[in-house]
């Protein structure tokens, strides 16, 4: 499958008004949900289509009470440009486990906190 930049690509502009940045917002959701099979497939994620998603619709909830429209113009680029990043397969599989600290290599309790208690545990 060839690569093509501008796929995924999309117009920056500003929101006229609140409905008009809602129809962007979940315009982008509806993508990123949609798009949960193929990102697991691409990037090889060892967690279910399910989990992908409920940590999608947590990204998306943790901006849900941004009240400036200048702020979800600037949340919606992000996105948008994440989204491309993703899609067209330049980002790497660590970057997308980064949202998976709880149940990923790169969590709190990949390393001991100090050289004495992993000695102890038996860790190198």
């Amino acid at each position: 499958m060839a690569i093509s930049p501008t796929q995924f690509a999309v117009t920056t502009r500003q929101s006229a008004n609140w409905s008009d940045a809602r129809r962007r917002v979940l315009t982008a959701y509806r993508d990123w949900i949609r798009a949960a099979p193929e990102i697991q497939t691409m990037y090889a994620i060892p967690h279910p289509v399910s989990a992908i998603r409920t940590r999608i619709r947590q990204e998306f909830e943790r901006n849900r009470f941004v009240n400036k429209l200048p702020a979800v113009d600037v949340l919606l680029l992000q996105s948008n440009a994440d989204y491309q990043e993703t899609m067209n397969f330049w980002r790497q599989t660590n970057h997308l486990m980064s949202y998976f600290k709880d149940e990923n290599f790169r969590g709190e309790k990949r390393l001991p906190s100090d050289f004495v208690t992993g000695f102890l545990e038996g860790r190198n």
